[in-house]
């Protein structure tokens, strides 16, 4: 049966004013759009009236961690996708870092498999580029790419031998698959939970360096320019990291970037004495100064996407306090509000701007077949609230995690409904709409 969504806000991305529009999906695609002002025939459809709510095309989210297997106790498949749902997003990459680690074509299937049956939304997986991501020997790229994977990366940490990310890159380019790519010198990072900078000097803690992520970052793009490959930073934290990467892209260098909401609204100054661990993730939150380079790296382009690297942990593991707790945070269902309120609704960006670096723009970089509603492009989209003010409490959400440093939190555009391949999968009134939702 067709669905006619009728009185939504699209946005005109040439004049970036909301515009009254009806929209019908049909066999799993977008099939007609209408201007506000004509009446749709609505007979023998389902009606979904959006009552003035924005419609975007779904987000994707090229960075998370879902857990499963291995992690259950943190995150599942379904409740990671549950929880993207919920965060209007309709596409997510997770990370190899499992246990076992997702370096093997069994489970990378494994991973396709589960979401199939127990995912809410698209699930995009990556492989490890190292077996047991021990940086010493590549795994089987090509068996990986048969089974499902859309790229390579050790995510969680960084490949530290030069002549090993050199040779991955050689062999992802010859599959024309990207290599992704945590940035940082394990030799000048350890036993430090926190960046160097003033929270670091008020309580005597060892900071982790700028220069951590950024002598990765320019040694793969020398490293990218040899081999030609689609080279992909991951949650770049730095204002050196957004500099070397503006000079790549300049030198014509294959080179895209990626950056997280919590290094665009935080700092380091922005971590309480009280040492919650909550405000502890990898990369860690820089300094004012990192803040604002990475937004204007995103406003001029260096830097392409907005990714939430969701990375659930449970409350013992996070209790154990700023120095021994691990590195992570909650994003999913955060995201597009904490964005929306502090930089469209202050004025500094358009809604078409934040919504391209979170749909359209992560489809081109990973050449994705999503991130738009033109008519014949797959229905997956989402209806968002932009005036519900709403504050932030963990205990609403549908991740296992708890972990986020934005609890009280009073934030507007909220998703209301996440649509997948033409079927509503969760709403704000119903909440899950299937017990089953996997489209890969």
């Amino acid at each position: 049966m067709a669905t006619w969504i009728i009185n939504a806000s699209a946005v005109n991305p040439v004049t970036g004013s909301l515009e009254k529009k009806h929209v019908m999906v049909s066999q799993g695609q977008v099939a007609i759009w209408l201007d506000g002002t004509e009446r749709p025939d609505t007979e023998g459809c389902q009606v979904i009236d959006a009552m003035g709510k924005l419609i975007s095309p779904g987000l994707i989210d090229m960075h998370v961690h879902l857990r499963e297997p291995g992690f259950e106790y943190k995150e599942t498949i379904r409740s990671g996708t549950q929880s993207a749902a919920k965060g209007g997003f309709t596409a997510i990459a997770p990370m190899p870092n499992t246990r076992p680690v997702t370096d093997t074509a069994e489970t990378v299937r494994l991973v396709v498999e589960k979401a199939a049956h127990e995912g809410l939304v698209r699930v995009l997986p990556y492989a490890a580029i190292t077996k047991n991501e021990l940086g010493r020997e590549l795994t089987d790229f090509s068996a990986l790419k048969e089974a499902g994977a859309i790229g390579f990366t050790d995510d969680g940490v960084g490949v530290q031998n030069a002549q090993m990310m050199k040779n991955a890159m050689a062999l992802a380019k010859s599959l024309d698959r990207p290599v992704i790519a945590h940035c940082e010198d394990d030799s000048l990072v350890e036993g430090a939970a926190v960046t160097e900078g003033a929270f670091a000097r008020r309580h005597g803690l060892k900071g982790i360096p700028n220069e951590s992520e950024a002598i990765h970052v320019g040694r793969d793009i020398l490293l990218a320019e040899a081999t030609g490959v689609h080279y992909h930073v991951c949650h770049v934290s730095t204002e050196q990291s957004v500099r070397l990467i503006r000079h790549g892209k300049s030198a014509g260098v294959n080179v895209t970037s990626e950056v997280c909401p919590h290094h665009l609204v935080l700092s380091d100054e922005d971590i309480p004495d009280s040492m919650d661990a909550n405000w502890k993730m990898n990369p860690p939150l820089r300094t004012p100064r990192d803040v604002e380079a990475c937004i204007r790296g995103l406003e001029d382009g260096t830097i392409d996407i907005i990714v939430t690297d969701h990375a659930p942990h449970s409350a013992e593991e996070k209790a154990r306090g700023l120095e021994r707790a691990p590195f992570g945070i909650i994003g999913f269902e955060t995201a597009f509000p904490l964005l929306y309120t502090k930089f469209v609704r202050t004025g500094r960006w358009t809604l078409d701007f934040l919504l391209r670096r979170m749909t359209a723009d992560p489809a081109r970089v990973f050449g994705l077949p999503y991130g738009t509603l033109e008519p014949g492009a797959p229905a997956d989209l989402t209806l968002i609230d932009l005036e519900n003010e709403r504050e932030v409490d963990p205990e609403t959400f549908l991740t296992q995690g708890r972990n986020t440093p934005f609890t009280g939190w009073k934030l507007y555009g909220w998703p209301t409904m996440t649509m997948v391949d033409g079927e509503v999968v969760w709403t704000e009134q119903n909440g899950i709409e299937s017990d089953t939702r996997g489209v890969i």
